[in-house]
């Protein structure tokens, strides 16, 4: 049966409380995430693309994986900085799908990306005699297109074919940014096919490329644990940033699909907030920490550009 919609031209985003002046502190620590988030994507960016040393497949897919922390924090920051400072929690329904598009496509993006550099170690450490022929700079080409058309396009279409043309019965969206799952929930119609879609791209997609992740890590484990210990440890230098960065986006993403779904109101408002942030906010600020840190040809690179010296 479907109930009364009227057109929606904007929708409020009720998760937003007063603060008081507390606001400007909450807008200097996002502000400051943010700057970091920036500022240690784009050095690691330059680093990659500057130093001929690190024009190598693991390298370019991690470049990769930097533009998209900044593209997905970029959706994000700067309109929470906005919403902070702001008393009427309103947002625009064109802006709102745009966001949408934005923050679906970098997680799209990112695990893609993952997937990729477990197939790249998978290849450098399972088969490294015949590596460079298998992982050419053509096949690197082609992932990077695909990570990056793939999520673009099926979000694209997703958006503009099953949510926008949605008959809506309200407009207040109980987060702080928008989010495509809370919108559907808003639809007069029955949205059965939306929820079946959303499972479908969930147990085969995603899961698919989960699996296919966790088994490139078990082979590469096997490979390490019956190799020399000079083997093991390389694959452990390499692979444990991956592996961090993997779990880390996991337990983020699932945490929000839970939250989603699920009623839990009987969390408090600012654990709730603060998790449903967390996969669009630690994964850009850890990822190149790890990576910087962790990988020794970037941190010796990083070292050079920073304190002097050439590279």
């Amino acid at each position: 049966m479907m109930m009364n919609s009227t057109p929606v031209s904007y929708f409020t985003l009720s998760a937003y409380v007063d603060t008081g002046l507390f606001k400007y502190l909450y807008f200097l620590i996002i502000l400051t995430l943010y700057m970091l988030i920036v500022c240690s994507n784009v050095l690691l960016i330059v680093v990659i693309c500057m130093n001929r040393s690190l024009h190598e497949p693991m390298y370019l897919f991690l470049c990769s994986l930097f533009v998209n922390e900044l593209y997905g924090s970029s959706g994000l920051f700067p309109f929470l900085l906005v919403q902070i400072l702001s008393d009427i929690h309103t947002v625009s329904a064109p802006f709102c799908f745009l966001q949408i598009f934005c923050l679906y496509t970098y997680g799209g993006v990112e695990l893609l990306n993952l997937a990729a550099m477990s197939y790249d170690r998978y290849l450098a450490i399972c088969y490294p005699l015949r590596y460079n022929t298998l992982m050419t700079y053509n096949k690197i080409a082609v992932l990077i297109a695909v990570i990056w058309l793939y999520p673009f396009f099926a979000n694209a279409l997703t958006l503009t074919t099953m949510t926008v043309p949605l008959q809506l019965c309200g407009n207040v969206i109980n987060k702080v940014y928008c989010d495509n799952y809370y919108v559907v929930k808003l639809a007069c119609s029955d949205t059965t096919a939306h929820n079946i879609f959303g499972l479908v791209n969930l147990f085969t997609i995603i899961l698919g490329l989960i699996v296919l992740i966790i088994y490139t890590y078990m082979r590469i484990l096997r490979v390490c644990f019956s190799g020399s210990k000079q083997t093991r440890q390389k694959a452990i230098s390499t692979c444990t940033p991956h592996l961090a960065s993997l779990l880390n986006f996991s337990f983020g993403a699932f945490f929000e699909m839970v939250q989603a779904r699920f009623n839990m109101k009987y969390l408090p408002n600012m654990l709730r907030i603060f998790l449903s942030l967390y996969w669009l906010t630690c994964q850009p600020l850890l990822n190149p920490l790890l990576y910087g840190l962790q990988m020794s040809k970037i941190r010796i690179v990083c070292r050079k550009l920073l304190f002097g010296g050439k590279i």
